[in-house]
């Protein structure tokens, strides 16, 4: 068997892959991106897919055959793949797409009947391996999910880390650990089940009141819960505990066991099992006993974890005020050393040390603002800095090889985020370094009310994301033009900065269970954006807190508070494009923005912010 490193080319990667499936009579290999714990961002050791393929996005699915082989892959991430991809032999097929062949299709289409396709079964759901088996029934397909074939041929691969686990104070928490599992058994016993398997990370993270590093930018620890009525056994990597935070699970009732041990105590389990089959691992569902009964369902873990508690909810205004400081410092900066540059007729912006300022020294910058401000744990993702062409691409992360010089004119996007202990913050703006052209000030300011729209909804209670998303993409479908990204995500408390189940986007037509309704205490993005390639990308983005509007005579209404504490650009606006009830939110806004951020500020910071929060 040939075995190969990440310094071989991926077309040499392949021909080692190829030749396992000859030995073991494997026709196809899926290589999805994820991880045992569906992770959105996962650790080296899982990367099999940006292995096998060389693309580095954090989205997309390889399909290898032994003739060919594809890579699915999202808008976000259509022109990076494109350039990856090059001279790989792999294929880009762009999901979403009218005309982009599906992967069942394909393997339809590739493969005769009664092949031997195989995935890892640790990094793919249940629920998705269900459906791929039926869209590829009438082929004959046999699926195998206990192989690792990428695993097989890496050499390199990095080892799994385990790093230190901590207890996250109660402070921050809100809820006791005790109180938590006493409430999660409680949701069991509605669901009717003996015992709930809980697999995400984020989820475990929440109910155990505990965060890690095993995942870069997000603060949790590789594990397995298994809850019954009498017992808690969680599954991790036991180094990783101090022997004080041992000795606290155990008086909670915790019962700490190795992370490999997770399958086979799978095999123990009686009686129904509560498990979410879009977040479980088909290898989970693989090694419980053929009678067990599994109840599919959204697991109650995730559905508390998403409604912050006042505790949580008090630390989302604390972290975004600190946030919002160093936003400003950030902006009030980089709006300076561009200026500067202008008025001296330079074609590049510098900094005070005359250094060229880049997509990645500017990304360097805004985190040495959020280091400055307490509490503060890290990047919640790495920043997106993209000037220009680059902008286009939703999800750009610049690279030595493409880090571009911010010059004084046109629009630079930042989409950045931290971790604080006492919250999650995310949050983009489009910075107008220079002139703009009227079309250019016309999309702003289009994706600009788009946004304004939907904060500033008040709606029945009962409404999901899917019922709102409207108020975003209205001012851009007026104009026949759209973006191919959902308008809004939830957010977790000193957690994943993308979590389920609260979402914004209009299409929930494949959507199993449904979207979930608001609730007060809810935390979601509001992103809405406009990408022309080569050219500029535009997005706006807050953090929505789901508030109560009051109760009438037609039942209780909900509305959204604007948490993000940073000015949009006035630089950017055609004002005689926005309605009067849009310049007055607005307005209001940003008088918000000035009270609260201007006391933490120098005095030309706040010069600086009053005039970049002054009323249109």
């Amino acid at each position: 068997m040939t075995i190969v490193t990440s310094n071989h080319s991926v077309p040499d990667r392949l021909i080692a892959l190829r030749e396992l499936m000859r030995a073991k009579a494997i026709d196809a290999c899926i290589v999805p991106t994820g991880d045992p714990h569906m992770s959105e961002y996962t650790s080296d050791h899982y990367k099999t897919r940006e292995f096998i393929t060389g693309f580095t996005g954090s989205a997309g699915t390889a399909v290898i055959t032994m003739n060919d082989a594809g890579l699915w892959t999202d808008s976000r991430y259509f022109l990076q793949a494109a350039d990856q991809l090059a001279g790989s032999g792999i294929t880009l097929y762009k999901q979403g797409l009218p005309d982009t062949i599906k992967v069942h299709a394909y393997l339809m289409q590739k493969l005769q009947r009664g092949s031997t396709i195989c995935v890892d079964g640790r990094l793919v759901s249940s629920a998705w391996a269900d459906k791929l088996r039926t869209d590829t029934s009438v082929g004959g397909f046999n699926l195998r999910t206990d192989l690792d074939l990428i695993g097989e041929i890496w050499a390199d691969r990095p080892v799994a880390e385990f790093n230190d686990v901590f207890d996250y104070p109660i402070q921050y928490a809100g809820v006791p650990r005790a109180e938590k599992i006493k409430l999660i058994r409680e949701d069991m016993e509605k669901a009717g089940a003996e015992a709930l398997v809980l697999t995400q990370l984020s989820d475990i993270a929440w109910f155990t009141n505990l965060r890690g590093s095993d995942v870069m930018c997000n603060p949790v620890f590789f594990s397995f819960v298994i809850l019954t009525k009498d017992s808690v056994k969680l599954f991790a990597n036991a180094n990783a505990f101090a022997p004080e935070l041992k000795e606290l699970l155990r008086g909670d009732g915790v019962e700490l066991l190795p992370y490999d041990s997770f399958y086979e105590a799978l095999k123990t389990i009686c009686g129904p099992v509560l498990l979410d089959r879009e977040t479980c691992s088909e290898l989970i569902l693989q090694s419980l006993q053929k009678d067990t009964k599994v109840i599919n369902d959204y697991n109650p873990v995730m559905k508390r974890k998403a409604v912050k508690n006042p505790v949580e909810m008090e630390g989302v205004h604390s972290a975004h005020l600190k946030d919002g400081v160093a936003m400003c410092k950030f902006l009030y900066w980089l709006k300076t050393v561009a200026a500067k540059a202008a008025a001296a007729g330079a074609n590049v912006c510098r900094d005070e040390d005359a250094d060229v300022i880049t997509e990645i020294s500017a990304a360097e910058k805004l985190h040495e603002f959020r280091a400055e401000q307490d509490l503060f744990m890290g990047d919640s993702f790495e920043a997106i800095v993209g000037y220009g062409p680059h902008a286009a691409i939703v999800h750009y992360c610049a690279t030595p090889e493409s880090d571009a010089a911010l010059e004084p004119y046109g629009m630079v996007l930042i989409d950045s985020g931290g971790q604080y202990l006492d919250g999650t913050t995310d949050i983009t703006r489009t910075i107008v370094l220079g002139p703009l052209t009227e079309q250019e000030k016309t999309l702003f300011t289009a994706v600009l009310r788009g946004h304004i729209n939907l904060a500033r909804a008040r709606f029945p209670e009962g409404l999901s994301g899917a019922n709102l998303d409207y108020l975003a993409h209205e001012p851009l479908w007026q104009m026949g033009l759209d973006y191919r990204h959902s308008t809004g995500h939830g957010v977790g408390h000193y957690l994943n900065v993308h979590e389920d189940p609260n979402e914004i986007y209009w299409d929930e037509r494949d959507m199993i269970p449904p979207m979930p309704p608001f609730e007060i205490g809810m935390l979601t993005s509001d992103e809405p954006g406009y990408y022309e390639e080569g050219a500029f990308g535009i997005r706006h983005e807050s953090l929505l807190l789901t508030v109560s509007a009051g109760e009438t005579d037609y039942g209780k209404f909900l509305e959204f508070e604007e948490v993000t504490l940073v000015p949009f650009d006035l630089d950017g606006i055609n004002i005689e494009q926005m309605q009067p009830d849009e310049i007055e939110y607005l307005n209001q806004y940003h008088e918000t923005v000035y009270q609260k951020i201007a006391p933490h500020l120098n005095e030309e910071e706040c010069e600086w912010l009053r005039l970049a929060t002054a009323s249109i």
